[in-house]
């Protein structure tokens, strides 16, 4: 590393830095160099790598199957039908080759949109990396989404063709998504020319005469195919995701090509530190932008093998995960706090069972990770614990350790520092000026431009862009990340929640977050969500849900109280009576996407009588019932 220390290696990335990005742009290959390293002459829409000519299925795929073939890229692991495939790139490109000449036979070309409805197996792999081979442009779409939710994304991505399967699995039972997406198409405005229909042979389904295609048959036709990769220039978008929990019409953040493959080669090497060779394990799913950065494109642009999983965390026992890092000899390894909470619940046994001596480091986003849960896992692991803050807005860590520059401890209850590349600041919510003392609570912006691989725009809504994303810092223009955060004296960031999650207790203001970390810190709180309710007397008050450890604790009316008192006197002696919960319920599992993160606001919903929203999503609906049956709703 030519750098000698990481706050060099960043300030050269915000002060110089066309040359610092030219750099880190020898990650990748280009078939035609780039003329401008950056475009930002429109603020806030910045242009990378201009002029340059590169494809990301060719720096992900090809490249490496034209040096180590033979080597694993992609393995899939299915605890739900019992079943493994493995294919080194070489045979990854073929297949690739085989799902783009089917699209390119129907008609797709380049900037068409292809929409993918699919659960986690290798055929949704192989179409996200034929559209980037074609220069179409795709958009994922979590299986097993709502007809009504999943008809509004087809109106906004108005995709050419649909590629989708009978069905996926959860926790052993078949979840059909056929019908699901019949009754979608049929709301929808947009009627695609085709779906390319992955036969699993889980659910019975018809098929749609002149529409619905046989995935296995078309591939048959194709077995030879040789399909070369479309050069696009950098700022080509390569896919369009929808923002979780978007409300209203779709928000689909757009990404470019050049910028986010060089980006997301930088993270494997400055953050991840994944080698070629090595393989990389990332439990989120395709439908989520980690699914997308760290499960196909980022391991496969490093060279590395990826495990993509489908299946529970917990199914056919609490260490699968731990039994794929032993027999694949996994070195990184990237999960949600959520998920570990639930491991947390389990025999720790399951933790000392296999040899986990490859495992460098394990990475935990998606939602703030809480200091007990972080010294568990890392006690539990004897591995470096690793938390990372980002969006999917930008697609890649805002803050983390970048411990491929300069190694740095980690702080429990801090996702890091501000990665190399983000002018990361902390403002002032009213009058937006800079706050630059340590531990003073603020907004968290972005000055731009963004570094690359974030959002170009929004799909179809340049307007949308600016007036969402830019224009909530008065007089200025600044990217909100509309969270609060605090930073230390040595510039280690604490993310507080979400903006529009302050509670406003009779004129205090205070953080879901940092109730939710004094209530956790309680020995016998396995996991908690704190909502702000409105109260006619003080505006809001908090409401707590917990899952306990020990529910036996709380078994009886009288048992349940004295552990709910147990609590609030914690949470007194750490945050002050203010910041009290009006009352701390306890229920058996609470109400979470599939993905694992906690649906606040459908249990502030709940709580205030409304109705909570699409709930497509949501892994166990009878968690919300619980909740709505323990109010008296």
């Amino acid at each position: 590393m030519s750098t000698s220390s990481y706050a060099e290696f960043y300030r050269r990335s915000i002060e110089d830095r066309d040359a610092f990005w030219a750099e880190q742009a020898r990650a990748i290959e280009w078939h035609r160099p780039f003329e401008q390293v950056c475009d930002y002459s429109r603020p806030p829409f910045a242009r990378w790598f201009v002029g340059g000519e590169t494809n990301l299925c060719h720096n992900a795929v090809d490249r490496h199957a034209r040096d180590r073939g033979e080597q694993n890229a992609l393995i899939w692991v299915s605890t739900e039908v019992d079943q493994e495939r493995i294919y080194s790139f070489s045979a990854l490109q073929r297949e690739v080759e085989r799902m783009a000449a089917i699209l390119l036979a129907q008609g797709v070309s380049q900037g068409d949109r292809v929409l993918i409805y699919m659960p986690m197996i290798p055929e949704a792999a192989f179409a996200m990396l034929a559209c980037a081979r074609i220069g179409a442009i795709h958009s994922v779409v979590f299986g097993g989404f709502a007809s009504h939710s999943l008809a509004s994304r087809i109106d906004d991505a108005e995709p050419a063709l649909i590629v989708s399967a009978d069905a996926g699995s959860r926790s052993g039972k078949v979840v059909p998504y056929k019908h699901l997406l019949d009754e979608a198409i049929q709301l929808a405005r947009h009627k695609p020319g085709a779906v390319l229909m992955v036969d699993r042979g889980l659910a019975p389904f018809e098929r749609v005469a002149g529409r619905d295609l046989d995935y296995a048959a078309l591939r048959e036709q194709h077995l030879d195919a040789q399909v070369p990769c479309t050069w696009l220039e950098a700022n080509a978008p390569s896919y369009t995701l929808y923002t979780s929990g978007t409300t209203g019409k779709p928000k689909g953040v757009q990404r470019d090509t050049g910028g986010y493959a060089v980006a997301l080669a930088a993270s494997m090497q400055h953050i991840y530190c994944g080698r070629p060779g090595e393989t990389y394990f990332s439990t989120s799913d395709i439908g989520w932008v980690v699914g997308h950065s760290y499960i196909i494109y980022g391991p496969l642009l490093a060279g590395m093998a990826t495990i993509m999983y489908e299946g529970l965390p917990t199914r056919p026992d609490a260490g699968v995960w731990w039994s794929l890092v032993e027999k694949y000899r996994v070195t990184v390894m990237f999960s949600a706090p959520t998920a570990v909470r639930v491991l947390k619940k389990q025999d720790p046994a399951y933790l000392s069972k296999y040899d986990l001596s490859s495992l460098r480091a394990l990475f935990l986003a998606g939602e703030p990770l809480d200091e007990p849960t972080a010294k568990w896992i890392a006690e539990a692991l004897g591995r470096p614990i690793i938390d990372n803050y980002w969006q999917t807005e930008t697609g890649w860590p805002i803050l983390s350790i970048a411990n491929g520059v300069e190694t740095k401890a980690s702080k429990f209850g801090s996702p890091g520092v501000a990665m190399y590349g983000f002018n990361v600041k902390l403002l002032d919510e009213n009058s937006g000026a800079e706050l630059t003392a340590p531990n003073q609570k603020g907004v968290v912006a972005i000055a731009g431009p963004l570094p690359p691989g974030c959002l170009q725009t929004v799909w179809r809504d340049d307007a949308r862009f600016v007036n969402t994303y830019w224009s909530s810092i008065p007089g200025q223009q600044l990217y909100s990340t509309f969270d609060w955060g605090i930073r230390d004296a040595d510039g280690y960031f604490y993310i507080l929640g979400r903006t529009d999650d302050v509670i406003n207790v009779a004129g205090h203001r205070l953080g879901t977050r940092e109730i939710e970390e004094s209530i956790s810190s309680h020995p016998n709180v396995a996991e908690v969500a704190v909502v702000g309710v409105a109260d006619q007397l003080k505006g809001q008050v908090a409401m707590a849900f917990a899952v306990l450890k020990d529910a036996s604790r709380a078994a009886t009316p009288q048992a349940a109280l004295a552990q709910e008192g147990e609590i609030m006197k914690l949470v007194d002696e750490q945050l002050g009576a203010v910041a009290r919960p009006a009352r701390v319920r306890f229920v058996n599992v609470l109400p979470k996407t599939r993905s694992g993160k906690l649906l606040r606001r459908a249990i502030q919903a709940v709580c205030e009588g409304r109705d909570p929203g699409d709930l497509s999503t949501m892994d166990d609906p009878a968690a919300l019932r619980q909740i709505s049956e323990l109010l008296g709703a």
